[in-house]
């Protein structure tokens, strides 16, 4: 294995390091974009660490595509009547939803499971 990449060149400026490809016809955000998160183990926790002690519901696990996640949490955060984010393969809602959340991802047929206590 070489211990030099190509970093730029005259012929198409700079390089994605991963594809090795010009940046103008890189693939890989597309081909990221279009993979799978989660590990399908759906679970749903309440979390209140690291966030100045206010409590959020966590989703980890959903084996959905970036938007498919963010599609999903805007449907919860609706559903809950409260804010929240979609970010690296979590959805996280304000509040304790826990359960109503929970109630939701079974009806769309997601295999949720409840965590901590």
């Amino acid at each position: 294995m070489s211990s030099t990449r190509l970093v730029y060149s005259t012929q198409g400026g700079r390089t994605c390091p991963q594809c090795r490809q010009a940046l103008a016809d890189c693939r890989c955000a597309a081909t990221q974009a279009q993979q799978l998160r989660g590990d399908g183990r759906v679970r749903v926790g309440r979390e209140s660490a690291g966030r100045g002690g206010k409590t959020v519901t966590v989703v980890r696990g959903l084996a959905l595509t970036d938007a498919q996640i963010a599609d999903l949490g805007k449907q919860l955060r609706s559903a809950c009547g409260t804010g929240g984010t979609a970010k690296d393969g979590v959805i996280e809602i304000q509040g304790d939803h826990v359960e109503r959340v929970l109630g939701l991802l079974l009806k769309a047929g997601h295999a949720a499971k409840r965590t901590g206590g």
